[in-house]
């Protein structure tokens, strides 16, 4: 069985950023941004994921957190493709619907070579505490664009922000393992192009 595992770097004068992920753990994380709420949502997408997931990131929060968090998206989707290889034997689409308390968001994925966002989160209230959560949807653009998936990604209903990027985050590690999961039916490329 192949190893699926990847690292990789980013450094920029915003930002410096490092990633490692294995899509076969057990939903272990290392996470340290300098953003904690930002933080505990990526520790949703190991846990309910099943992803280990390391990242280091340090980046200038003194100006504003959007570059740090469009780059662990960037970062974290490279490294997600890296240890997906050529995508032989995964079953390619993932979905997943999680409610918490209230809210209730839907995130379907495809392992598609096409990167592509539709994103509709209409949050209660614009910030979790002192976090923007106008910033989530750069962390899943940077993410779909470097992992070249189609995300598709639905918040259906929720009072409380908190609740709602909660239950996005969760939605969106179950639909990655649901996509990453290996299919031991299809040895091949699930694609009638033979290629993704």
């Amino acid at each position: 069985m192949t190893d699926r595992t990847a690292s990789e770097s980013r450094k920029t004068l915003e930002t410096s950023i490092d990633v490692a992920v294995n899509l076969d753990g057990l939903g272990r994380a290392e996470i340290d941004t300098g953003l904690p709420f930002f933080e505990h949502m990526l520790h949703q997408v190991a846990r309910h994921g099943r992803i280990d997931l390391d990242i280091a990131a340090r980046g200038d929060l003194d100006v504003d957190p959007h570059h740090t968090v469009e780059d662990v998206g960037i970062t974290l989707g490279q490294a997600v493709a890296a240890a997906a290889g050529d995508k032989q034997g995964i079953f390619r689409y993932g979905q997943a619907y999680v409610p918490l308390d209230e809210a209730l968001s839907r995130v379907v994925v495809d392992f598609s070579g096409r990167p592509g966002l539709e994103y509709h989160v209409a949050f209660s209230r614009a910030r979790v505490g002192e976090f923007d959560v106008d910033l989530l949807r750069e962390f899943f653009q940077g993410f779909a664009n470097h992992a070249q998936v189609t995300l598709h990604i639905d918040n259906l209903r929720g009072t409380n922000s908190h609740h709602q990027a909660e239950t996005v985050f969760k939605a969106f590690g179950r639909a990655l393992r649901m996509a990453l999961e290996r299919d031991p039916r299809t040895p091949d490329t699930p694609s009638t192009k033979g290629t993704l």
